[in-house]
């Protein structure tokens, strides 16, 4: 900004002592010290409180992002809880028209629609209940009585019969 040399300052003062005189030059000194040092103080005071604002403002945008941050996790969680919710209905709803659908296909004797169209192209949920569930399409091996559980036919033991079922 301001760079004297010491050539330059050495002209100031003699124009200051001229102008000035011998007896007012050292008061004029010290009052242009005192200035500059208020001037300094200021500017620095000034300067401090800038800073001090702009690590505020950092702050007050740090806050408000948090609250929004939270404000986005609660949504977040109401989202996937109303996600969750929506998919247990839904699986609900499917199991329910599963079931009426065996209830009719048994009561009329027809195929299981899903074995007769394109596997690639079914539902893979409908694939997977039809083929595990039992019923019409897919029912449970019956057992005869006189088979035991691995499916050996075994004569049933009349020994542990008790004596009222004993003719």
């Amino acid at each position: 900004m301001f760079d004297p040399s010491f050539f330059e300052l050495i002209i100031i003062c003699v124009v200051a002592l001229l102008v000035l005189g011998p007896d007012r030059l050292p008061g004029a000194i010290k009052t242009l010290g005192l200035w500059i040092g208020r001037m300094r103080r200021s500017f620095n005071n000034i300067k401090r409180e800038i800073e001090q604002e702009v690590g505020a403002d950092e702050i007050r945008r740090q806050l408000r992002n948090e609250a929004i941050m939270e404000k986005f996790k609660d949504t977040k969680t109401q989202v996937t809880e109303s996600i969750e919710s929506i998919k247990s209905e839904t699986e609900s709803i499917k199991d329910d028209l599963n079931l009426d659908k065996e209830l009719s296909m048994s009561d009329s004797g027809e195929e299981n629609p899903n074995q007769a169209t394109d596997p690639a192209t079914s539902d893979p949920v409908e694939k997977l209940t039809s083929n595990s569930a039992p019923g019409p399409s897919n029912p449970a091996p019956e057992q005869h009585p006189a088979q035991n559980e691995t499916g050996n036919s075994e004569k049933p033991d009349n020994s542990e019969q008790s004596d009222s079922e004993k003719p």
